[in-house]
């Protein structure tokens, strides 16, 4: 038990030595968390406080149990004075294998229930072997070897919120930005004495944020919590804050803009990215060509160029792959060294988010420059656990919640492709 105590306090100061190094390395690069780095402190920050629960408990144990031995001790002692036979001391039970499933009584009893039945064995051997009710899914506990590691699909790249400019509006309903809609004209050559042509183009307008709550409740099993052989509280956290990423990552390519959904690039929208910056020439109904990924390119002012990347679904990317020159040589050119492939010299980012029916008048791919897609939040992501509300049904709730909105604020950084 010492052991377990000195090991977890070991393993908490880790993870503070880690959010340091996040710290750090962000002010370093002078930049705010990206988004893996703020779900990974967050992440950390539940580890953190798992551990400091399982220590305090840990240390209570060893304290009862200090208390109870001393007592023990006593009693015997006081039996041995009297003249009483004492029975021999047992094992320590604190020394027994943490692990019954893995002890050869364990087994034994196992194979003699598939064999006889859980009537031949006794209370406590079906006690051992048995977890949970029928409905639950219980029955019988096979004899089993952990691992503490988590078995899971792959999960998706969210890349937008890392690039897009964050503001943090805490205590404001909205967040409104004047925008510069239309430019006056040059400026003109006259005379000395002329004052020049009156001009009267120039016009502002307003963009406007509004962060809106998402909110999600998980509710899992306190059992499951408790006997599981991972730290499932901090795992559910992180989970939570990774589908929550996700959920906005869906909303900046494609949200609508209405009902509270941030406005996604490959929206449409007089509020964001009108029709006027999709280009299609060159690109037939069904696939883009590489004329039109040029026509693209140079759709986009050089200004933007430093900063722009494409975003395509790896459909697209694969189709982009197999382009291929009348001699029938293949045009992509990879990388050398430490560069990374690019399209047209331009980094491109996969998304699962991005589109890939490849019709007649849909979008097939994006460029630009993501700094223009504003995100504003109002509530950082924020999870409360309820380990009291559902304990009728001996479960625990977690509440996700964050309210952010998110929009492209200027169209001429942008470029949609389009199929033909």
């Amino acid at each position: 038990m010492i052991k377990k105590i000195k090991e977890t306090k070991e393993a908490r100061a880790a993870l503070v030595d880690e959010q340091r190094k996040l710290v750090d390395t962000a002010d370093k690069e002078k930049r705010e968390f990206s988004a893996d780095e703020e779900s990974r402190y967050q992440a950390i920050d539940a580890d953190f406080e798992a551990m400091t629960d399982q220590i305090t408990d840990l240390e209570k144990q060893v304290q009862e149990r200090t208390v109870r031995l001393d007592a023990l001790a006593k009693r015997e002692d006081d039996l041995k004075r009297a003249g009483k036979p004492v029975a021999d001391r047992v094992s320590d039970p604190q020394d027994k294998k943490a692990d019954d499933n893995r002890s050869q009584d364990y087994s034994e009893a196992f194979n003699r229930a598939l064999v006889h039945g859980l009537s031949s064995l006794s209370r406590d051997e079906q006690r051992a072997l048995s977890a949970g009710t029928q409905s639950e899914g219980g029955y019988l506990v096979v004899p089993e070897a952990f691992m503490t590691s988590f078995i899971q699909a792959v999960d998706n790249i969210a890349f937008v919120r890392q690039r897009a400019t964050v503001i943090q509006v805490p205590n404001a309903a909205s967040l409104g930005v004047p925008s510069l809609d239309s430019d006056p004209s040059d400026a003109e050559w006259t005379g000395e004495l002329s004052g020049g042509n009156v001009d009267t183009d120039m016009s502002f307008g307003k963009r406007t944020l509004t962060p809106t709550p998402v909110k999600k409740l998980v509710k899992v099993s306190e059992k499951l919590v408790r006997i599981a052989p991972q730290n499932i509280d901090a795992l559910i956290r992180a989970r939570l804050a990774y589908k929550f990423g996700i959920t906005h990552e869906k909303a900046f390519l494609t949200g609508s803009g209405d009902s509270g959904q941030p406005l996604g690039l490959f929206t449409a929208s007089a509020k964001g990215i009108t029709t006027a910056r999709d280009v299609a020439t060159d690109n037939i109904a069904t696939a883009i060509k590489p004329d039109g990924l040029i026509n693209a390119k140079y759709a986009l002012k050089p200004q933007y160029h430093t900063k722009a990347e494409w975003i395509f679904h790896r459909d697209a990317v694969k189709m982009i792959r197999k382009m291929k020159d009348g001699n029938g040589d293949y045009l992509w050119k990879q990388g050398f060294g430490d560069k990374s492939d690019t399209i047209l010299e331009v980094p491109y980012h996969m998304s699962e988010y991005a589109p890939n029916t490849f019709t007649t008048g849909l979008y097939a791919g994006l460029l630009g420059d993501l700094s223009f897609y504003w995100i504003a939040d109002a509530l950082a992501m924020t999870i409360k656990v309820a380990d009291q509300l559902y304990m009728e049904s001996g479960q625990i709730g977690y509440f996700g919640n964050l309210e952010s909105d998110g929009m492209p604020v200027l169209e001429e950084a942008f470029v949609r492709i389009k199929l033909g």
